[in-house]
C-alpha cells in the first residue's frame, strides 16, 4: 500500500507543532519530501522514520543509587 502524502500543516498537528517547524525539517533537509508544483507534501512513512530515529528510550533503573543514607 503506497504512503499518504501529508501537507506541512498535517504534519505540524500530528507532530503537536506549529507549520513552522516541519518547514524548517524541510528546508534543511531532515525529512523526506515530495514537491508536486509548488506546494511540500510528506509521506506518511517518512515522518513515521523520522519519529522513530528522533525517539530516546528511558534508561532501566540503576541498581547502584547515587543518594546514599549518612
Amino acid at each position: 500500500m503506497a504512503d499518504r502524502y501529508l501537507t506541512v500543516a498535517q504534519v505540524a498537528e500530528l507532530l503537536g507543532t506549529t507549520e513552522r517547524f516541519p518547514r524548517r525539517l524541510v528546508a534543511e533537509r531532515r525529512i523526506a519530501f515530495v514537491k508536486v508544483g509548488r506546494h511540500v507534501r510528506i509521506p506518511e512513512g517518512a515522518l513515521k522514520d523520522f519519529i522513530d530515529a528522533n525517539t530516546v528510550q528511558p534508561i532501566g533503573e540503576r541498581r547502584g543509587s547515587l543518594r546514599r543514607a549518612a
